[in-house]
């Protein structure tokens, strides 16, 4: 592996036969080790799953021992939340941050499909908040299709260039808090829209009075969607 490759807690499939893959993407300052907890209960759904949880390749700004896939110095979730008409120009000085730090993560998925000897229709992202971004960044500019996407508490990055780059149209669901105060839940309602409207097979779920987090509800959800995709 190279300097540069990512790496992270991972959970084997508790059948013991690996059909498919679940890549969990973390949030801002989090680490794999945030998101993996959630394998036990997905793979009570998905007993022939592997579950993995790269670190993001960057230390965190604000953050001692947490990790980032890109830097969030200019992000304001306040003046998101006041200007929520203005939030896909806001959102847009994200992007490049993103865009540069996509390939770890295709770099992760060849590795992990080739350990497994199987194909990209069989593995699946589940991204929280920061991860959402680099899945919805990711996914729809990656060349192979996978088996799906599910965006907690997160947003749609260059929306305005996506209809030029999409390669491939994976199926999404989206999860948002309505109270979420970190990433507000418009920007999933705008990814929604956007997606659809560039021919993804997209649905959202708003969790009434959830803050930035999962909730059970939101975990059922993504587990139905990814047993589905994922069989």
């Amino acid at each position: 592996m190279s300097q540069t490759a990512l790496e992270g807690p991972e959970f084997p499939a508790v059948s013991g036969t690996t059909k498919s893959i679940v890549i969990f993407l973390h949030g801002y300052g989090a680490d794999g080790a945030d998101l993996i907890g959630l394998a036990p209960e997905l793979a009570k759904f998905l007993p022939d799953t592997a579950f993995y949880a790269p670190n993001a390749p960057h230390p965190c700004e604000m953050s001692p021992f947490g990790r980032q896939w890109f830097s969030l110095a200019s992000y304001d979730p306040e003046f998101l939340r006041r200007n929520a008409e203005t939030m896909p120009s806001a959102l847009k000085a994200l992007t490049q941050g993103a865009r540069e730090n996509t390939t770890s993560i295709a770099a992760f998925i060849e590795d992990v499909l080739a350990r497994h000897k199987l194909s990209a229709d069989h593995l699946a992202l589940v991204g929280f908040s920061q991860g959402t971004m680099m899945a919805l960044q990711l996914a729809p500019r990656y060349a192979q299709k996978i088996a799906g996407v599910v965006g907690f508490s997160g947003a749609l990055l260059g929306s305005d260039t996506l209809a030029s780059e999409i390669k491939s149209r994976p199926p999404v669901t989206l999860i948002h808090g309505s109270d979420d105060p970190v990433v507000p839940v418009q920007a999933s309602q705008l990814a929604q829209t956007a997606l659809a409207e560039n021919g993804f097979d997209v649905s959202y779920h708003e969790r009434p009075g959830l803050p930035h987090g999962i909730d059970g509800e939101g975990l059922t959800i993504a587990a139905r969607f990814l047993s589905e995709k994922l069989s």
